[in-house]
C-alpha cells in the first residue's frame, strides 16, 4: 500500500461524523473473499442466528465505529439481471446493516444522468477521499488517498446522488 495511504481500519477510525462508500461494479476478485464466494455458489447461505460465522473484523469495526455515532452508509450501484457476485454480496448484506451499515442498491439503468468518479472510494467526514483501484478481473490494486476539497465534493456529490435514488436493502429486489 502506497506510504499516505491509510488502512480501512485507520481510515474508519479516523471518521468522526460519517463514512459513506460507493461500489460501481459488477463482480470482485478480492482474495479474502474467494472461498466464501465459491461456497456462495454452491449453495451454502449464512445463518442469520450465527453471528461468529459472520465476516470478522471487518463487521466488529462498524459496530464500533457506528456505536460511536458515526454513520455509516454504502451505496452500490449494480447491472440487472445481476451477477453471481452480486447475488453473493446482497445476501450478506443483512450482516453490514445488522452491524450498523445503512445500504441503497441502485440498478445502473438509473444512474446514465449521474457525474461519477471512475472508481469505487470511501469518503470520511466529507473531506478524505479512499479510492479503490481493481484490475480488469476485479482484484485489488493500489488504492489512492485525497484530501482535496474539489474531489471530496466531486465524490460527496456523486455519493449523494446515488443515495436520493438508491433502493433501501430491505427493498431491493435482485433480478
Amino acid at each position: 500500500m502506497p506510504q499516505n495511504v491509510l488502512s480501512f481500519e485507520a481510515l474508519l477510525r479516523s471518521a468522526e461524523h460519517s463514512a459513506v462508500h460507493l461500489e460501481m461494479r459488477d463482480s470482485y476478485g478480492v482474495d479474502e473473499e474467494a472461498d466464501e464466494f465459491s461456497e456462495f455458489k454452491q449453495g451454502h447461505r449464512l445463518d442469520p442466528d450465527d453471528r461468529t460465522s459472520w465476516w470478522r473484523p471487518w463487521l466488529d469495526l462498524i459496530q464500533e465505529i457506528t456505536a460511536r455515532g458515526v454513520v455509516v452508509r454504502r451505496a452500490r450501484i449494480v447491472s440487472e439481471p445481476v451477477t453471481d457476485y452480486i447475488r453473493y454480496e446482497h445476501h450478506h448484506t443483512f450482516t453490514n446493516v445488522v452491524a450498523g451499515e445503512r445500504v441503497r442498491w441502485l440498478p445502473r439503468r438509473r444512474t446514465a444522468d449521474l457525474a461519477l468518479p471512475g472508481t469505487d472510494f470511501w469518503l470520511i467526514d466529507e473531506k478524505l477521499v479512499r479510492f479503490n483501484h481493481f484490475s480488469g478481473d476485479g482484484a485489488v490494486t493500489e488504492p489512492e488517498q485525497t484530501d482535496d476539497p474539489q474531489v471530496a465534493k466531486l465524490c460527496a456529490s456523486a455519493f449523494e446522488a446515488v443515495w436520493e435514488r438508491g433502493i433501501p436493502h430491505e427493498e431491493y429486489e435482485i433480478h
